[in-house]
């Protein structure tokens, strides 16, 4: 059967005419029963040769150029079913090998074990010793991870390994593994020491600890709890907070919703004071742990707050120049209708779903901002994920 690729679907699959979605196609490209008869001018080699098994990437059929164009109108096409229109900044794309965390998987074997990410739509697992996605102390740390999965999973079991490149060394959270006994205990921290690791948890809940793992945001060092969100790269994480810089200004009083661990809270606190709130008791601990170890910054307030279930409310905002807003994938329609009537100024709105950032815009320029301009940041290379920096003003306001 010969089909036609129309377009891309949200998961960068091919859409044919008729019939399922055809991943690893792109747009006027001829297939024929699952083999591409005419192929795109944007197609090109794989540069990982795990590519065609591996499931980690989705996109390395294309050209970056094609890429960076399709992941921009994702955003485009977003606003406008919302029948929004605004500047759409050239999108920012972290390099290859930059991965600073990941999920891999592991399983034991007849001779010890192996440790890879899955298959495409499957559980296979496939090892990927030469992945073009991961930063290589990760790469390099496979044999370490092998080693860990022997002891932490179960003949049959399968375990996630969470790995972090921390500034004094990886940070692993191993999950779904089997229980500590108090000698296996023992035996971990001695791994920690041999492979210099700077910390190992299991299923969230520290093992051993050779030196706290730190992150840097601005200027404060901050330990995150095991497992907690960091963004993808570091280079992604620095275009985030030169965006969201940017859209700040000259801001004293500044509030964070969705602090997290303080990634744009202590950037924003080299020049205003901010008040960060976050759901998660753990994270907005590190985060205060972290500026108060800080120097030069300006005062922070931190505050364990559901914002789903408690939004900021627009009396509380009386006295605030700025709003940096980043929610969950989901978005925050609760605390995004309050913010909408408030009176303040700029609102530096960072977001991993374009659809959902789609609808929390539509209420703020219901209610007054002006959307002036969106940044695209593609720190998941070679996915069908795309995130962004918007800046919305109030133009009574100046």
């Amino acid at each position: 059967m010969t089909q036609t690729i129309l377009r891309l679907n949200h998961k960068g699959e091919g859409v044919p005419e008729t019939g399922a979605p055809i991943p690893r196609t792109l747009p006027n490209e001829v297939v024929e029963d699952g083999r591409i008869v005419t192929p795109s001018a944007d197609r090109v080699a794989a540069p990982c040769r795990h590519f065609k098994s591996c499931g980690g990437c989705a996109m390395q059929h294309a050209s970056d150029a094609f890429v960076a164009d399709w992941k921009t109108d994702v955003v485009r096409l977003g606003l406008s079913a919302r029948g929004i229109e605004t500047d759409i900044r050239p999108i920012v794309t972290s390099p290859a090998q930059s991965r600073r965390r990941a999920t891999l998987h592991g399983r034991r074997t007849k001779k010890g074990a192996m440790v890879g990410f899955f298959g495409r739509g499957s559980d296979a697992l496939i090892e990927v010793p030469d992945c073009k996605l991961l930063d290589p102390a990760i790469i390099a740390a496979i044999p370490m991870l092998e080693e860990l999965t022997v002891a932490a999973a179960s003949r049959k079991s399968t375990v996630g390994l969470v790995v972090t490149l921390s500034g004094s060394g990886l940070d692993i959270d191993v999950r779904d593994a089997k229980p500590l006994e108090p000698q296996s205990i023992l035996e971990m921290s001695a791994l920690v020491e041999r492979h210099k690791l700077a910390r190992l948890s299991w299923d969230g809940e520290a093992v051993a600890t050779r030196v706290p793992p730190f992150q840097i945001f601005g200027a404060g060092k901050v330990t995150l709890p095991p497992g907690a969100f960091l963004q993808a790269t570091d280079h992604g994480q620095q275009a985030l907070s030169d965006a969201v810089r940017d859209i700040l200004g000259d801001a004293k009083q500044v509030v964070d919703l969705f602090a997290g661990c303080g990634t744009f809270t202590l950037p924003a606190a080299e020049k205003a004071e901010v008040w960060a709130l976050e759901g998660e008791a753990s994270l907005i601990a590190a985060l205060d742990a972290g500026w108060r170890m800080a120097t030069g910054l300006k005062k922070v307030k931190s505050e364990t707050r559901d914002l789903f279930r408690r939004p900021l409310l627009p009396q509380e905002l009386r006295k605030t120049d700025a709003v940096i807003i980043d929610p969950p994938r989901a978005g925050a329609e609760a605390q995004t209708i309050e913010l909408a009537q408030s009176g303040v100024k700029r609102i530096a709105a960072v977001s991993c779903n374009p659809i959902s950032f789609a609808r929390d815009a539509k209420i703020l320029i219901d209610g007054g901002y002006r959307l002036d301009w969106v940044q695209p940041v593609d720190q998941f290379r070679w996915s069908s994920h795309v995130e962004l920096v918007a800046q919305f003003t109030k133009p009574h306001m100046g």
